[in-house]
């Protein structure tokens, strides 16, 4: 006979399995942004369906995979903007955006400034600026609490 005590610990076991598998797909998301990474990808290495993943890394971290793969890909490129021997079409490409369009989008709407305006801005206040972090790039809801 089961205990009723018993299935709660197996769904609580289950719940700290999947929440270390999205801890693994955002730190693979963190090591490898520059690289083509997709949420298919991301499940395969997960061993998860991408539907169950976009899911559950939404409810985890507050945004999809992509929003947070695009975010810590416009959060690099900012601190390279600062760079002035770079220029914009490396920077994009350095960081894993192979489409001008799609990252200059993404960038404006995180930043809120296109790329060569932050860059403009950056000008002559280098050591003053510090690299836009996405406010919620780092958010861990639940993973604090469960230790996983």
């Amino acid at each position: 006979m089961c205990l009723p005590a018993w299935g709660r610990a197996r769904i609580t076991a289950q719940s700290l399995n999947d929440l270390a598998r999205l801890r693994r797909v955002r730190d693979r998301i963190d090591r490898e942004y520059a690289q083509p990474l997709d949420v298919e990808a991301l499940a395969r290495g997960a061993a998860m369906p991408a539907g169950q993943l976009s899911r559950q890394f939404r409810l985890a971290y507050g945004k999809s995979p992509y929003a947070y793969l695009m975010a810590r890909r416009i959060e690099r490129a900012t601190g390279l903007l600062l760079h002035r021997d770079l220029d914009d079409a490396d920077i994009r490409r350095m960081v894993g955006c192979s489409s001008p369009g799609v990252f200059r989008r993404h960038f404006t709407e995180l930043v809120g400034m296109p790329p060569h305006a932050y860059r403009r801005r950056a000008v002559g206040t280098a050591a003053d600026m510090t690299p836009w972090v996405p406010e919620q790039a780092t958010r861990t809801a639940g993973l604090a609490t469960t230790g996983a």
